[in-house]
């Protein structure tokens, strides 16, 4: 018989060499073989399994035991509350209705050895937000609006639907990846991570929070919760539930420590990477030596003390609409905190005047944020102030 030959092996050969003599290699074998060396050693063991369940069953895994936390599919403290705006949400459901694609959920099946309270439930890696959304629609809670396709159900709930077409929707099915029991913790937060990263709609310290979660972390967790914090910095509810108060504070240890080396790293002048750095090495510190958090606490509380007598307005921006930004924050609280830390006399007697001052404005305004002069500038201006030292303000 006649064998057939297309000549693909032939044009892969050429196309090939093609591309060899156009870009060849670069490197020496020894640094090639180091290079295939690093990657083998940090491949991870990543089992899953692939399932299907109708949004019905999703939501009763979340919902059935999560006033008590033991529902079988759950919520790690190092996600995020449902921040969805309606509209998005809406959209959610919308796709859902029409039959659009849902990507996949990741969930995690915790190990016997991790947790034995939370053996065989399923930590939600990467779904909180559409999880979150089933729920508040299938209970009836989310309204929809926005819609562009099904114009015809804005305003509508739930059970505004016709029977039928809510009994079809509790049988659509969300395709589920489930990482099985061997998977550990810390190959979860690289996946939220990479999952993450670069997200419009998530905040810095949001990720922050899934990737290096530790004692320092749950620091600011615990310090956030501060009634006072609450009054010298009112922010609305969107910002408590994307941890803006624990970004605040976060800021606050990291720039009273390091505030001169900002700008200087390999980190450049990216704020987030900074804070990320100080977070990771705060919690190693933390994990040596757990009595630094009783001093940290301490100078968090001091420095609290010391504006609520003594600034006006505490760190809110007076006028319309009685922000609190956080340059602001920043140079008030960091500013005091380095002004009690040098344990010279403090001047509080003409705070209010220099506040209102052309230079503390020009220092605190929202075009002077991250940038290494001003970040020094806005710093040094409130603890020179507060020590008297007007030359060098």
């Amino acid at each position: 018989m006649q064998e057939f030959d297309d000549g693909d092996d032939d044009l892969s050969a050429s196309t090939e060499t093609q591309i060899l003599k156009l870009r060849p290699p670069q490197r020496t074998p020894t640094e090639i073989a180091a290079g295939e060396a690093q990657i083998v050693q940090n491949i991870k063991d990543v089992r899953y399994i692939v399932r299907e369940y109708p949004a019905e069953v999703v939501v009763r895994k979340y919902l059935v035991g999560k006033d008590s936390d033991r529902n079988e599919i759950y919520v790690p403290d190092y996600q995020r509350d449902l921040i969805w705006p309606q509209k998005n949400q809406s959209r959610f459901i919308e796709s859902m209705l029409i039959g659009i694609p849902i990507p996949f959920l990741f969930v995690a099946d915790i190990s016997e050895k991790e947790d034995p309270d939370s053996s065989g439930r399923l930590e939600i890696v990467d779904g909180v937000q559409r999880i979150r959304t089933l729920v508040e629609f299938m209970s009836g809670q989310l309204v929809l609006s926005d819609l562009e396709r099904l114009k015809s159900l804005n305003g509508f709930t739930f059970f505004d639907l016709h029977p039928s077409r809510q009994r079809r929707f509790k049988r659509s099915t969300l395709r589920l990846i489930e990482l099985t029991e061997t998977v550990t913790e810390d190959v979860r937060r690289d996946m939220f991570d990479r999952i993450n990263s670069g997200s419009v709609g998530l905040e810095a310290v949001e990720v922050r929070r899934g990737v290096e979660g530790g004692p320092f972390v749950e620091l600011t967790t615990e310090l956030a919760k501060d009634p006072l914090l609450h009054q010298l910095a009112p922010i609305s509810d969107a910002q408590r539930k994307r941890f803006e108060y624990e970004e605040l504070i976060t800021r606050f240890f990291a720039f009273s420590d390091r505030y001169q080396e900002f700008g200087t790293g390999p980190e450049g002048k990216v704020v987030k990477d900074f804070l990320l750095t100080y977070v990771r090495d705060k919690n190693a510190e933390i994990s040596k030596n757990s009595s630094v958090t009783t001093n940290m606490t301490n100078e968090w509380k001091n420095m609290l003390a010391f504006v609520a007598k003594n600034f006006p307005n505490g760190f809110i921006k007076t006028g319309r609409g009685r922000r609190v930004p956080r340059v602001r924050f920043e140079a008030i609280s960091v500013g005091t905190n380095l002004a009690l830390r040098d344990g010279g006399q403090i001047e509080s007697n003409n705070i209010a005047n220099w506040m209102e001052s052309d230079e503390f404005k020009k220092w605190t305004t929202s075009d002077s944020s991250n940038n290494r002069t001003n970040l020094h500038g806005r710093i040094d201006f409130v603890k020179n102030m507060l020590l008297g030292n007007d030359d060098a303000a």
